[in-house]
């Protein structure tokens, strides 16, 4: 159907700079926590719904990451020569990922709880809505060492502030991504396209969230991935 995503978007171009030096020799994505790269943590998330296609966009350092999902059924897009943030990231892909509403998802990131991808999936409704992010409460954050991005209403509208982080899970419809004129963009521009017209929603993530986004983080995450408390 057209409203239903069947694809699915992994954002893997970063640089991986705080990750330094572990991303010297490898992109971020192929940082392992507790024996595993970060990008087999993310394809977790995708086994409950089974998507159509899972396209994911490469740049710094590819070899390892193309080596690694190989014979996988993962498309593989180079990004280059420059990388293209989110929202470009994402309108380069569009010929991959066909014209109904996809799954994104960032890949340096765990989750401790359901798969987010799962709980998107349920709660889709694509009558009243343009984007439906999973958000985590912001004392349910871990490494994020920042403030949190929205809030979310009773109805689930969500508005920009500090009480939940967005954990990198969303449901997006696309079409708009051609309103904005730059090549290189983040989907944040898109998100305020559509909170303009109060049809971005958001879910609450249930569980715990880890920001691996520096070298320190990966001990915080595998003590959560083993039940600790941290």
């Amino acid at each position: 159907m057209r409203d239903t995503p069947g694809s699915l978007m992994l954002f893997a171009a970063g640089f991986g700079t705080r990750m330094r030096p572990l991303t010297d020799d490898r992109p971020k994505p192929m940082v392992e926590v507790a024996g595993r790269p970060l990008i087999d943590h993310a394809l977790d998330q995708t086994a409950q719904i089974a998507p159509d296609r899972i396209v994911v966009n490469l740049h710094y350092k590819p070899e390892p990451l193309l080596e690694h999902l190989a014979g996988t059924g993962v498309q593989t897009l180079l990004e280059t020569p420059d990388i293209l943030d989110t929202g470009g990231g994402l309108r380069h892909a569009l010929p991959r990922l066909g014209t109904a509403p996809v799954f994104t998802l960032n890949t340096d990131a765990i989750w401790i709880g359901p798969s987010p991808i799962a709980m998107l999936q349920e709660a889709w409704r694509p009558e009243v809505m343009d984007a439906l992010l999973v958000c985590v409460p912001l004392q349910n954050t871990h490494s994020h060492g920042g403030q949190g991005d929205f809030e979310i209403d009773p109805q689930g509208h969500l508005t920009r502030g500090r009480a939940h982080v967005y954990g990198g899970a969303q449901i997006i419809k696309t079409d708009r991504l051609h309103e904005i004129a730059e090549e290189k963009f983040s989907l944040n521009r898109l998100w305020d396209l559509m909170l303009a017209e109060g049809r971005i929603y958001g879910l609450e993530y249930p569980g715990h969230w880890c920001d691996v986004g520096q070298p320190d983080s990966i001990d915080l995450a595998e003590n959560l991935l083993a039940g600790q408390d941290v």
